[in-house]
C-alpha cells in the first residue's frame, strides 16, 4: 500500500543519520524525529517543496518533522484517538518545528499584507511563532492509501474559507460542503482529545502550548 511505502521510505531516509545544521541543532536540543517516534503518523513537509504559498523550497536540507518530547507524547495520542474512531487514518504533518531564521522568509515574502494582517497567517519572527519553539503542527488527516482528505482548502490558504471561526457562514452558503466540514472536525477531534489547541484563522494548525508557555519551556530553535 503507498501508505506503507511513505513509512518506510521516511524512516529509511531518517535511519540514515543526518547531517542536515537544522536537523542537527534539533536534535542537539533534545527535539524528536516524528516518523520513528510516532507509527502511523506520515511526513510531507510542505516547505521543503514547491507546493507552498511561495512557490519554493525554503528548507533545504530539513526534510524531517521534529517536535519537542511532551508535543510527541501528545501526537502519539492524537494517532491514537484517530485510528481508534476512523481505522486505517493518518495525521498527515505538512510543518512542525520551524527555525527562526527561515520563519523570516516566510514573513518577508508576505509584503502584500499589512503586518497586522500578515501575522494571522505568519507570526511576527520579533515574537516567534510556536513552531520555532518546536510546539505547534500544521497537518491534515490522510485516508489508508495516503491520500489527502478534502478540507475544503488547501494548506496555507489565506482567505476566509479556512477560518475554522467561519466554517458556519461557508456551510450555510454552500461555499464549505459539508464532507470538508466533517472531515476538519475528524482532525479537530483527533487533535484536541490529546490537548491540541486550535486556532482561528487557519484549520491545519494546532499549538500543544500557548506561545508564553513555549517561550517559558524551551528555548528557541535557530
Amino acid at each position: 500500500m503507498r501508505t506503507i511505502a511513505l513509512v518506510l521510505l521516511t524512516f529509511a531516509a531518517w535511519a540514515q543519520k543526518t547531517t542536515c545544521s537544522y536537523e542537527l541543532a534539533m536534535e542537539k536540543q533534545g527535539l524528536l524525529e516524528v516518523t520513528s517516534n510516532a507509527p502511523g503518523v506520515l511526513v510531507e513537509l510542505k516547505y521543503g517543496t514547491a507546493d507552498n504559498f511561495m512557490g519554493k523550497d525554503v528548507y533545504g536540507c530539513l526534510r524531517h518533522a521534529y517536535v519537542q518530547k511532551p508535543v510527541m507524547a501528545m501526537l502519539q495520542q492524537a494517532q491514537a484517538a484517530l485510528e481508534k474512531k476512523h481505522p486505517g487514518f493518518h495525521l498527515l504533518i505538512y510543518d512542525a518545528a520551524r527555525p527562526l531564521s527561515i520563519q523570516w522568509v516566510l514573513w518577508n515574502t508576505l509584503t502584500q499584507y499589512p503586518p497586522s494582517e500578515r501575522q494571522k497567517y505568519v507570526a511576527d519572527p520579533k515574537q516567534h511563532s510556536i513552531h520555532n519553539y518546536g510546539s505547534a503542527l500544521d497537518l491534515t488527516v490522510a485516508d489508508a492509501n495516503g491520500k489527502p482528505l478534502d478540507m475544503g482548502t488547501k494548506y496555507d490558504f489565506f482567505g476566509d474559507l479556512a477560518y475554522p471561526s467561519k466554517e458556519q457562514v461557508f456551510l450555510a452558503s454552500g461555499q464549505l460542503s459539508q464532507k470538508a466540514y466533517q472531515n476538519r472536525l475528524i482532525l479537530r477531534e483527533a487533535m484536541q482529545a490529546a490537548g491540541f489547541m486550535r486556532i482561528e484563522f487557519e484549520w491545519w494548525h494546532f499549538n500543544a502550548f500557548s506561545r508564553a508557555e513555549a517561550k517559558r519551556r524551551f528555548p528557541v530553535v535557530q
